[in-house]
């Protein structure tokens, strides 16, 4: 039990650091090549940070831990919503003025209904493919109708990456490499770990992947949106959560059917969890269309919400 237990430590942290210089080095280097700061903010920082649940639901629905990887997804969507956004809003009430939640609100609520329809009866390589061309045409649309009216988060951008003068290549390659490299080998460890703490403790796989997996591959998230609502950023950390949001729903979603179709053994993952996961994403649209702003009660009932529903997951 101890060694599966330093192997999931070892592997959230690994994992939380490596997927976050990733993402840095990825977006320094996109600025460094004059790639507009939308698609940075939007794109590369946005769906970046949902490497970690990329790679570890794609090799875990290939290894045949399909449970594990449908729950990570899930697990991701909840907590992005609840957990990280809800810790963002206890640090500082966000005003939100750009226009990123009525543009990628509804395709995050959409992608996630979608997930929810497709998993009730596992998942299939069609499924798979649809959910990807999902992506395409998501991350199309995001990238056409924001060309003209965000420069409050190319703003946001800018200050957030603080590049400073010049974008060092030397330092900016391998950082984004060693940083992907860094980000596999953690979630194969953090995979192999939690899967032994699963089998020696009971578990459903699907829980498993809810909670201990889902909340370690959110840590780039997290530490990407405390750092932005310290500086009051409060359009980058919405673009960055629904765009990780949609990225796990269509992209990851659509990676793991492909790599690992078939039938889903926890049935709370078809249940309880895919209702979680849709209730949380209306009550944050409740709360983010009706004034614009989320304030420290908000967040803190978000917050509770994770709290209070993760025994009901098991």
């Amino acid at each position: 039990m101890l060694l599966p237990l330093v192997g999931v430590i070892v592997g959230l942290a690994l994992l939380a650091y490596a997927a976050d210089q990733f993402v840095i080095g990825a977006a320094r280097l996109a600025v460094r090549w004059n790639i507009p700061g939308v698609v940075v903010g939007a794109v590369i920082i946005g769906f970046g940070t949902s490497a970690p649940e990329m790679v570890v639901s794609g090799l875990a629905a290939n290894q045949g831990l399909l449970d594990v990887g449908v729950g990570n997804i899930i697990g991701s969507n909840i907590a992005n919503l609840s957990l990280v956004l809800g810790s963002a809003a206890i640090v500082t009430p966000m005003v939100v003025t750009d226009p990123v939640p009525r543009r990628e609100l509804p395709i995050a609520l959409f992608g996630m209904l979608l997930f929810a329809v497709f998993v009730q009866n596992g998942l299939t390589v069609t499924e798979g493919v649809v959910l990807l061309l999902g992506m395409v045409a998501a991350l199309s649309w995001i990238l056409y109708s924001s060309r003209d009216d965000d420069s409050d988060l190319e703003r946001e951008v800018g200050e957030f990456l603080d590049t400073g003068e010049s974008v060092r290549l030397g330092v900016e390659i391998p950082r984004t490499a060693l940083g992907l490299v860094g980000t596999v080998a953690a979630a194969q460890m953090l995979i192999v770990s939690a899967t032994e703490i699963a089998d020696i403790l009971g578990l459903a796989g699907g829980f498993v992947g809810l909670t201990i997996v889902a909340i370690g591959t959110s840590l780039p998230e997290l530490a990407t949106t405390i750092q932005a609502a310290r500086k009051r950023e409060a359009d980058l950390i919405l673009g960055n959560l629904l765009g990780s949001n949609i990225f796990n729903s269509f992209g990851v979603g659509g990676i793991a059917a492909v790599l690992g179709p078939g039938q889903l053994e926890d049935p709370t993952l078809a249940g309880l969890a895919t209702v979680l996961m849709i209730a949380v994403g209306l009550l944050t649209g409740l709360f983010l269309l009706t004034r614009r702003r989320l304030d420290r009660l908000e967040g803190a009932l978000l917050l509770a919400g994770y709290v209070i529903a993760l025994p009901f997951l098991r």
